[in-house]
């Protein structure tokens, strides 16, 4: 590993995991289900027939590849909170930013791509003729959105592990004092 550069490996994997899973949140958007109402003659109600609903996979497998890369980003930088500690300085302080600027887009791009699987996943039952009646979707957007965070994701991810080996193997800064004690003898 060379001198704050980092592993190429993870970086390589992180974002092919993340570009996946960027493919998977758009693929998913254009195949949600879409929904037409049918009349059943014999019963006099009205149903929705629902195409495929292969969206859903899509968004769940979406959701999987990103926790993947998540995981093993946090794995191999122990999360920050184990290991050798991050030296002070700047590259201490954007590791911080980045840490938790990746943290909060990554629960922002699960929230929508679950979110989006589970409302596709929805249809709506049987209804009487005289309620009225439309097709429950998704709405346009949503798995775009999970793949707009997944892309800031794997950007913040990027910079997050690349200030993280820059702390990590930055020595950290000695003082050199003539004495290791608090003067406090000037105010006696």
């Amino acid at each position: 590993m060379g001198e704050g550069k980092g592993s190429t490996l993870v970086h390589l994997l992180v974002i092919i995991l993340c570009l996946v899973a960027f493919g998977f949140a758009i693929a998913a958007e254009r195949r949600r289900s879409t929904g037409t109402i049918r009349t059943d003659n014999r019963t006099n109600s009205t149903y929705c027939v629902y195409d495929s609903d292969v969206a859903t996979g899509y968004g769940v497998g979406s959701f999987l590849f990103l926790l993947s890369g998540q995981s093993l980003l946090m794995g191999v930088t122990k999360c920050m909170c184990f290991g050798r500690p991050l030296a002070p300085g700047g590259n201490r302080a954007w590791t911080i930013i980045y840490f938790t600027s990746s943290w909060l887009s990554f629960v922002v791009a699960e929230a929508c791509l679950v979110a989006g699987a589970k409302k596709n996943a929805y249809h709506t039952k049987y209804k009487s003729m005289t309620e009225s009646f439309s097709c429950d979707t998704l709405r346009k957007g949503v798995f775009v959105a999970g793949a707009v965070f997944v892309a800031a994701t794997m950007i913040l991810n990027v910079y997050y592990y690349m200030y993280f080996t820059k702390a990590t193997n930055q020595p950290a800064h000695k003082t050199s004092r003539s004495s290791s004690t608090v003067g406090m003898a000037a105010y006696a």
